[in-house]
């Protein structure tokens, strides 16, 4: 009986997906758009000539010192720290550490906010967690590759394939659109992609929150440093703020908007068993989530309240990113609220699939260490798509995890 059950749900699930398909916003236009270029090359996408990029990569990882700014709380001296894997812009193995405190309602940010940075130029304001914050995590360092593509995908793209999921699933999964603030605007929202948490739609507000939070360094945007546990650190603070006047800010969004998404190792992707593997992450549901094809907006079209304009470079290209970059509870949530409200404490971004092989740690929070782990993990809205993997044979499981290797 189990069995059967199993099939029918993959049977209306595979159903399901036909039907969207033939209708969801990532086929719009599939004649007129093209594939967006990939590779682990480390050259630009087009959007900057090879040598801009190049300089503006040296930005990216350029080694920040105390007397430019650095800390006095930080997590890391340069982006390529935390960003370097196989290739600047790429993921890694670093994490940052947050906590807090849920008192049954609410969360509460722990003092001085739910960062705590790891490092301090004076040991007498090293952060720590302190005690009756008991909502802790980490958080790995995500991949920037490919990123302006992400940040072309039209605000009601990413609304409509929310929208779909219940459908596909009897409202067991659905996704949270949430719209947060552009930081290089004056009130202008967006639908947020950027972070575990979605907490940013611009790539301009992302690189001045990690300028401010990782390495300590403000910013027009980010004009204020953060506090040690909540006490001032103005007396280790000798470099006058804003430290960075926004060059660097605009630099790093450029540098992350030239990169090529990341590629498929083409080779193992052509197997049978690869090959094989791509349908049942269809056919079981992973892909509900994990959207395998979206198409960016219109070449031309402005977003971020007007301040960048898609180029056609980024417009009109297909990615392949294995996400809806909406957020889930799928029962591995961080209880971190960030600008979703409350609604969003135990919800997580759906982790981008592409690059998964370049990753020793997965999930949010690194805590799992093979693929077989993290599937294992998703529960809350994905347990029924879970369950209908545990019922695959053996040999089904491993074709899937081989298409999963080839990402």
């Amino acid at each position: 009986m189990r069995a059967m059950k199993t099939l029918l749900l993959l049977l209306f699930i595979t159903a399901s997906l036909q039907i969207i398909s033939s209708v969801s916003p990532e086929t719009r236009s599939v004649a007129a758009a093209s594939e967006a270029p990939a590779g682990f090359d480390g050259q630009s996408n087009g959007l900057t000539d090879q040598d801009t990029f190049n300089k503006d990569r040296e930005t990216f990882d350029e080694i920040e010192e105390i007397e430019e700014g650095l800390g006095p709380l930080y997590n890391a001296q340069s982006c390529g720290g935390c960003h370097q894997n196989p290739i600047s812009g790429g993921n890694s193995q670093v994490t940052e550490l947050r906590a807090g405190h849920y008192d049954g309602a609410s969360f509460l940010d722990h003092p001085g906010g739910s960062l705590i940075n790891d490092r301090a130029i004076d040991a007498s304001i090293q952060e720590r967690v302190m005690n009756g914050n008991e909502v802790r995590t980490f958080r790995l360092s995500t991949s920037t590759l490919g990123l302006g593509f992400v940040e072309a995908i039209d605000d009601n793209t990413l609304l409509d394939i929310a929208k779909s999921q219940p459908l596909l699933t009897g409202g067991n999964i659905h996704g949270d659109a949430i719209r947060v603030p552009i930081l290089e605007t004056q009130g202008s929202r967006r639908v947020g992609r950027f972070g575990w948490k979605c907490q940013h739609g611009s790539l301009i507000s992302f690189a001045a929150d990690a300028y401010l939070n990782e390495m300590g360094i403000t910013s027009p945007l980010q004009p204020t440093e953060n506090s040690s546990n909540g006490e001032s650190i103005a007396a280790y603070d000798a470099i006058p703020d804003p430290e960075d006047d926004g060059d660097d800010v605009e630099i790093f969004a450029r540098f992350m908007r030239a990169t090529k998404v990341p590629p498929r190792d083409a080779d193992l992707a052509a197997t049978p068993d690869a090959q094989v593997g791509a349908l049942l992450f269809q056919q079981v549901g992973c892909a509900i989530c994990h959207v395998s094809s979206i198409t960016t907006a219109r070449t031309g079209t402005p977003i971020n309240g007007g301040k960048f304009k898609i180029p056609a470079v980024l417009g009109d290209k297909i990615i392949h990113p294995y996400s809806d970059f909406l957020l889930h509870d799928i029962a591995t949530g961080d209880g971190i609220v960030q600008n979703g409200g409350p609604s969003s404490r135990n919800k997580i971004r759906t982790t981008p699939l592409w690059g998964l092989r370049t990753r020793s740690r997965l999930m949010h929070d690194g805590d799992s260490i093979t693929f077989q782990g993290a599937i294992s993990r998703h529960g809350g809205e994905a347990g029924a798509v879970t369950q209908i993997y545990n019922g695959l044979t053996n040999a089904q499981k491993k074709q899937l995890l081989t298409f999963l290797q080839s990402l």
